[in-house]
């Protein structure tokens, strides 16, 4: 876990506080333990095999296994209206959502304006990126109990585009409920949280939309990542892949969110939407295509997640 910022109540990245100072405790509690033992054969660590930190409720978590056998699969669907459901829909229709992407216009990884890579994307605020029309937005309602999601995702999506290739972008995010309190900023260093001396303004965290994991894949490869394939412009497809492994609390009265895009600039670079090779793509090989994502009982798409509760 890097540091970004320290406030008075702990680590921090961007505005999201850890609530614990997670960079001490991994260095004190597991890091020099386990070298002590292994390095000078001296102490005893015991260290569980999965040692966490779980976001969202902020707190350590030790498992006899990773992911822990106590988490069951669940799906979270798309539904019409940019819903999420714990079913696919009904009928035997061809329901489907779809925007146009543009490669010469992408979605960037953030809504910041800076020189050089920022870390704070990784929980960044999506809300920049759910106003675009080239992304699609699903969401619960509001979550009646705690929802604690650990382990790997798997993305299923059955698509289609009017390119010959395209890339997909999966987003998992946590939607604050619109009356969540301001957050202190955080101090600088060195600074005495008792007395802080700070300019910076709170963090307003009503209606935030945490990015929790991302990952994108580049269409050519759905069948084969040794044998790559154009898609037959029109043709519905199903795609699949796993995201990194999260542990991550949603929160009672919070959303969970799910975005699915064509390009996250400059994190993956642009698909021209043409199957080719990438890196000897002319100006005039970036094209618009218009993205389908289906969403019925003949052609579902979703998330699957690993839940505790």
């Amino acid at each position: 876990m890097r540091r970004h910022a320290r406030g008075a109540d702990g680590d921090r990245l961007g505005p999201v506080p850890f609530n614990s100072k997670t960079s001490e405790f991994y260095r004190d509690n597991i890091e020099f333990p386990f070298f002590l033992y292994h390095l000078k054969g001296k102490g005893d660590p015991k260290l569980p095999e999965a040692y966490m930190f779980e976001t969202g409720r902020n707190e350590w978590r030790k498992h006899d296994q990773w992911p822990p056998k106590e988490a069951k699969p669940r799906t979270f669907y798309f539904r019409a209206g940019g819903k999420l459901a714990g079913d696919a829909a009904p009928g035997s229709g061809d329901a489907f959502d779809e925007y146009i992407s543009d490669p010469n216009k992408p979605i960037p990884y953030t809504n910041e304006i800076t020189q050089t890579m920022t870390i704070t994307y990784m929980l960044g605020d999506q809300r920049f990126a759910s106003s675009r029309t080239d992304v699609l937005t699903y969401e619960t309602e509001p979550l009646e109990t705690d929802l604690v999601v650990a382990g790997p995702l798997k993305a299923t999506l059955h698509v289609s585009t009017t390119g010959t290739d395209s890339d997909w972008v999966v987003k998992l995010i946590d939607v604050y409920p619109g009356d969540f309190p301001e957050i202190p900023p955080a101090l600088p260093a060195g600074a005495n949280a008792a007395a802080p001396v700070t300019t910076a303004a709170p963090s307003r965290m009503g209606g935030y939309q945490q990015l929790v994991r991302g990952e994108p894949f580049r269409g050519k490869f759905r069948n084969s990542y040794e044998k790559p394939e154009p898609f037959t412009p029109g043709k519905v497809e199903k795609i699949e892949f796993e995201l990194p492994d999260v542990y991550h609390a949603f929160r009672r009265g919070h959303r969970l969110m799910i975005q699915v895009q064509s390009s996250w600039f400059p994190l993956v670079d642009r698909n021209p939407q043409k199957f080719l090779k990438i890196a000897t793509a002319k100006a005039e090989d970036f094209q618009k295509a218009t993205q389908r994502v289906y969403r019925s009982a003949k052609n579902p798409s979703g998330l699957q997640v690993l839940a505790l509760q």
